[in-house]
């Protein structure tokens, strides 16, 4: 019986290495052997998740000719991986991916760091902050007191808690958006929001537009629901989407569902503005396309001058076109997973009759706690306290990085939770893998792209500030360094942790 669970193609395998791009060798810098940078670089893909463990790998031959290289050379590579225990071999049942005894499987997006292991990581891998205390202890306590009541009822609220969607509707509303509670649903995160929508509205294979760059985790769950994604890349710098484009797309590709987060785009700042809005919101309507507009971080302004646009859905005053997702886990905690759909009133009875057959309705308390925050203006307070943590951060970590690394280049946000740097022409993937030697986790570009794309390029989150931000550009410098020394992690070697 065949060990794989999944095939990769010889183009498909052939796209990813070749999107690995290093800085050319300096002067008396040694080149590896051809099957040792092809061995680096599959390795590379299986770490990263980019290639999935237990993936069966194209024949010898067949990759050669996607390579443009001599079989010799594919097969020396493929030993070489099978030596170091990334790959396994069967006759007749063919080369299937794996990892070395006592590694982690490779996860698929950016999971936090295990908490045994932050001692001697510094983990920039997940765009989180601590709880804005005091006002976690006093939402839990405030949502303790108005628990009673709902624990003599069956506890299944499939759409929310009517408290919690009733006061969902009322900020929208106060927002200039009128809407009424039958137009929300409470869900498990923003994550949760758009897993439902995702299998209400796009089926196996069909297209979904998304921005390039995107969100790493919610593209790798739409890869999972069988989505076919169709990158729009952005404009550049912090300028938001490119219209031309995406109205291209729109017409040519019809996707089934265009996914953008337009408040402070993760990873990248951006903020869309008014004109961008309307324009993406008409296009969408003459497509038949569903925008989903992500706003996760739409209260995470850093700067007092900006201004920020209208809602997308501002733009959709019939509500036939736009789906809002929005959460509390960016703009108060991550361990609060309450996030929320705002649609039309038959899309919500849509997406709560499919959850009878998901995850049946979200935790009571925490709807509870976020709704004590909402109602008692404790809600601002510690969006307020969120946006000096995260501004204190971004200043640190933007003056350590042009410090130490004054090759790198970005452009700084006004809002959010992410640095998006273009690392002066190293590979991000192998920045990531040596970070992890160096004691710093940072996750490439490739993760927020589509086969293979922003190589040159890694995120990072404000996360922390001060001594440690220092600390982090400094361990960062080490690591290109590495890499621009042609420090291989081959041999057997691999890194310490799992960049996620």
């Amino acid at each position: 019986m065949a060990q794989w669970t999944s095939a990769m193609g010889a183009a498909q395998l052939a796209r990813l290495l070749n999107s690995q791009q290093d800085r050319p060798a300096g002067p008396g810098t040694r080149r590896p052997p051809a099957y040792r940078a092809l061995a680096d670089g599959i390795r590379l893909l299986v770490l990263e998740g980019r290639v999935p463990v237990a993936a069966r790998l194209p024949a010898e031959r067949e990759l050669a000719l996607a390579l443009s290289v001599s079989r010799t050379t594919v097969a020396a590579a493929y030993e070489a991986l099978r030596a170091e225990g990334f790959l396994e071999s069967r006759r007749g049942a063919g080369s299937w991916t794996s990892v070395p005894a006592g590694n982690p499987l490779p996860a698929r997006g950016l999971e936090p760091l295990p908490p045994e292991a932050l001692g001697s990581v510094i983990d920039l891998g997940c765009a989180a902050l601590p709880a804005p205390e005091p006002w976690l202890t006093r939402a839990v306590h405030g949502a303790l007191e108005e628990l009673p009541p709902y624990a003599h009822t069956h506890g299944d609220y499939p759409a929310g808690l009517p408290a919690l969607r009733a006061m969902i509707a009322e900020r929208y509303t106060l927002r200039g958006i009128p809407t009424m509670p039958e137009q929300i649903m409470v869900t498990t995160g923003a994550m949760g929001a758009i897993d439902a929508i995702c299998h209400l509205f796009a089926g196996r294979g069909e297209r979904v537009a998304v921005e390039s760059p995107s969100y790493a985790n919610i593209l790798q769950l739409m890869r999972e629901a069988g989505a076919r994604l169709v990158p729009v890349a952005m404009a550049e710098g912090l300028s938001g989407w490119d219209m031309d484009r995406w109205r291209q797309v729109l017409r040519d590709a019809a996707p089934r569902i265009a996914y953008v987060v337009a408040d402070f785009h993760n990873p990248t700042g951006a903020l869309a503005d008014d004109d961008q809005r309307r324009q993406l919101v008409d296009a969408a309507r003459s497509a038949g396309t569903v925008l989903v507009a992500d706003e996760t971080m739409t209260e995470l302004w850093l700067d007092d001058d900006v201004d920020m646009p209208r809602p997308v859905c501002g733009f959709d005053p019939a509500g036939s076109t736009v789906i809002t997702v929005g959460s509390a886990s960016k703009a108060f905690w991550a361990g609060m997973r309450i996030g929320w759909v705002r649609a039309a009133p038959d899309v919500i009875r849509s997406l709560v009759s499919a959850r009878a057959y998901a995850d049946l309705g979200t935790p009571v308390l925490e709807q509870l706690a976020v709704n004590w925050l909402f109602s008692t203006g404790g809600w601002e307070q510690a969006v307020e306290i969120r946006r000096g943590q995260a501004r204190e951060n971004r200043d640190a970590l933007v003056a350590a990085v042009r410090r130490e690394l004054p090759d790198w280049e970005f452009e700084v946000p006004k809002g959010g939770l992410t640095l998006w740097v273009r690392t002066g022409g190293l590979s991000g993937s192998r920045l990531a893998e040596m970070g992890e030697r160096v004691g710093v986790r940072v996750p490439s570009g490739p993760r927020f792209g589509v086969d293979g794309a922003f190589e040159g390029y890694v995120r990072l989150p404000f996360t922390v500030g001060g001594a440690v931000a220092e600390e982090a550009a400094v361990r960062l410098a080490a690591a290109a360094r590495l890499v621009e020394n042609g420090v291989s992690g081959g041999g057997g070697e691999s890194p310490r942790t799992f960049v996620a």
